[in-house]
């Protein structure tokens, strides 16, 4: 898949553009249709949020690629999930993206495995758990948000992270991936690629962030990342040059996921011997399917937007949290001993 345009390539002017939306989920199954499309059940479990055609029709919403927007293939050449979706579980209402990530689980003494819940994050009361969402110039430290950027294009899609890692060595190729305790909802640092060894009171939050530099060709890859790259040197917050091979700066995607992990707070829950309850956190990921209806996001970077952007049409919390989508993967998520794979309720 190949996107080429030299006038379209071209930077855009510097504005002060930063989005920092929530968005409520959309659905929690096992669907993973980037990385195993057309497989339901995918091998693991995954909270989605992003855009879909709102219908009753369950089979047609998951397996009709050419009408629907999101659905277990999600092939290419479906075409532009923008125009196909009727509604978005995000704040801005043009953004029809999809956008997951991998689920928490706790693994009590006794052996039992438990999913953890997500909850909205600070300024987002009220949304069905979901995620927060950033898209950025320059990193957090840069309030200026001055660097040039161009938007991700029409079928453009990506994955950070891998699912199978199980221990720190693996995971340290992806330091863009960390961890924080929070001791108070505001907590913010600092930032580890561990999770933490004790409770936390308000839960811990997960930070995944995007590589920020395209080869400005391909929409896609084999393994949804060699067509994009980070810094050649540097970091993004440092604004580190993008290498040759990737030469185009395209905003830095990140999501903030608050796993509400109070409720295995008590440390008679915990392993006796001290070991980490908290499962697949090395094997973290974020998988992202572009999908702003036109020139909406680019319109968004050029403009002096921080946070809320009157470029933009918003959507109240209320009709974020009623578009929904019925599963495809029938079987309990809730109230159930995991084995990371299946569930079974009552065991």
């Amino acid at each position: 898949m190949h996107w080429s345009s030299a006038a379209a390539l071209a930077l855009v002017a510097p504005a002060s553009a930063l989005l920092r939306f929530g968005c409520s989920q959309l659905v929690v199954e096992r669907t993973d249709p980037l990385v195993n499309p057309g497989v339901a059940p995918s091998p693991h479990l995954h909270q989605i949020i992003g855009g879909v055609r709102h219908s009753d029709n369950r089979a047609r919403i998951h397996t009709d690629t050419y009408q629907n927007a999101f659905n277990i293939s999600m092939e290419a050449a479906a075409g532009d999930i923008a125009k196909k979706a009727t509604c978005t579980t995000c704040q801005f209402s043009e953004d029809f993206s999809n956008y997951w990530t991998a689920v928490l689980f706790f693994k009590a003494r006794n052996g039992s495995v438990h999913r953890v819940p997500q909850i909205p994050n600070a300024g987002f009361e009220g949304s069905n758990g979901g995620m927060t969402v950033y898209y950025m110039q320059d990193g957090l430290v840069n309030y200026q948000q001055t660097s040039k950027v161009t938007a991700f294009k029409t079928g453009f899609r990506m994955l950070i992270g891998e699912a199978m890692y199980r221990n720190r060595a693996q995971a340290s190729k992806f330091r863009q991936i960390t961890y924080t305790c929070l001791k108070t909802f505001g907590t913010r640092y600092p930032e580890t690629m561990d999770f933490p060894k004790e409770p936390c009171n308000f839960g811990i939050m997960s930070n995944v962030r995007f590589p920020t530099c395209w080869d400005g060709k391909n929409l896609d890859s084999p393994d949804h990342m060699a067509h994009m790259s980070y810094p050649e040197s540097g970091t993004f917050e440092g604004g580190g040059p993008c290498p040759a091979s990737h030469p185009v700066r395209v905003p830095q995607l990140m999501y903030e996921v608050i796993w509400d992990t109070r409720q295995f707070n008590n440390k008679d829950l915990w392993p006796e011997d001290g070991s980490q309850p908290f499962l697949t956190g090395f094997g973290s990921h974020g998988d992202y399917m572009f999908g702003w209806l036109d020139d909406s996001l680019q319109r968004a970077m050029d403009s002096p937007c921080y946070v809320n952007c009157p470029t933009l049409k918003s959507q109240s919390i209320s009709a974020m949290n009623q578009c929904s989508v019925p599963t495809v993967v029938d079987e309990p998520i809730n109230g159930c001993k995991w084995n990371l794979v299946s569930c079974s309720c009552g065991a």
